[in-house]
Formats: structure tokens, sequence, C-alpha cells
């Protein structure tokens, strides 16, 4: 799934999905009966998006883990994965010998001490850029980034989040809260939409 073994890992970039990578046969997997003939393929199982997430927790409380945190939940889309690493936060805060306080907010902005930004896509970086503006102006004393994803974009400006989940191809994906006009929030698995399905649930 990630690039060729001869390849040094880099670890800010997440786990890499190469743009020949083919993702898997949908009938490998269980979802959503009603999203039978929407989808192209699964790009990412539900196990390994949560095996991910718990990882990014463990790299967050390394780094920022002696302060308190403030997560900022950009929605809609990040809610899920927002919420699964907000618990692996809080399960390695419990099971050590140092308390982190942690709160959790949906983008009102008011006085922030140390800022943890969680995203589900970034694409160009623009949206993202806008916003770190936005809160800068509050003056934390540390902001970050977690992403569950990050796209390979020719148009990308490059940004990149602190923390990765997964690098991918420019591909329009749902599933794991990423919708497609508020229709496959429902889907566990990140999927590839075909253009049956677009066309489907087009507004």
């Amino acid at each position: 799934m990630a690039g060729s073994s001869e390849e040094a890992p880099d670890y800010g970039r997440g786990v890499v999905i190469t743009d020949d990578w083919p993702g898997y046969d949908l009938n490998l997997f269980t979802y959503p009966q009603h999203y039978y003939g929407d989808l192209e393929y699964v790009l990412i199982p539900h196990g390994i998006v949560v095996d991910r997430t718990e990882r990014l927790a463990k790299d967050i409380m390394k780094d920022i883990g002696n302060c308190d945190i403030m997560v900022l939940c950009v929605l809609k889309g990040g809610y899920k994965f927002c919420a699964d690493l907000v618990e692996h936060l809080k399960n390695i805060s419990r099971n050590s010998d140092q308390f982190v306080s942690m709160k959790v907010d949906f983008i009102r902005l008011k006085s922030y001490k140390n800022v943890l930004i969680v995203e589900d896509v970034v694409g160009t970086g623009r949206t993202m850029k806008a916003l770190l503006g936005s809160i800068e102006k509050y003056k934390p004393n540390m902001i970050k980034v977690a992403s569950l994803l990050v796209k390979r974009r020719p148009r990308s400006d490059g940004f990149r989040p602190d923390y990765v989940g997964f690098e991918i191809p420019d591909l329009f994906v749902v599933g794991y809260a990423l919708d497609y006009n508020e229709y496959f929030r429902d889907l566990n698995h990140i999927c590839v939409i075909n253009e049956h399905g677009k066309e489907k649930y087009r507004v």
C-alpha cells in the first residue's frame, strides 16, 4: 500500500497511497446495501483507518502531551476522525502517569492556549491557511494540524499538516464521515465514488 521498500519512509507524509494503487474489491467487505453500485472500490478499509488514527494519537501525545490541549474540529467531514482521535488521546492519557486536560470545540473562536486543529481532508491547503490565519490572531502558544487525508494535487500550495493519516491521489473519496451531498457518511470504509454514484446523489 505504501511506496516501494527501497524508499526511506517519510513519516511526515503518513501512509502514502500511490497513484497506481488499485484499491480493494468491494466484495471483500461489508458496507451499506443502499450504496451498492455507487462505489468504485475501497481505498482504505475502516480497520486501517482506526489503527492509523491510534498511531497519530500516540505521536501527538509524544509531541504535545505535556500541556493541556484544545482540540478544534473542522465540521462536518472531520467529526468522526476527530471523535476517534480524541478517544485514543484520552485512552493514552488515562493509562499514563500524566493527566492531560483536553477540551473539544467546533471552530468558535475565542482565547486558546495550545490548539490542535483536526481536519478530514487537506487538498490545496488554501482553506487551512486561511483558518490558521484566523486562529493566529488569538495568539495561542502553539497550533498543530492533524488531517486524516492529504490529497496530492497539482494546484497545492505546499501546506503540510503536522500529523497526516494518509497521503492519497487526487480522488473523490467518501465514507468515514466524508460525504457527497450529505450521503455516504454512514459508510465506514474510505471508498472512491463512481460516476453512477455522483449522478445518483447529485443535487
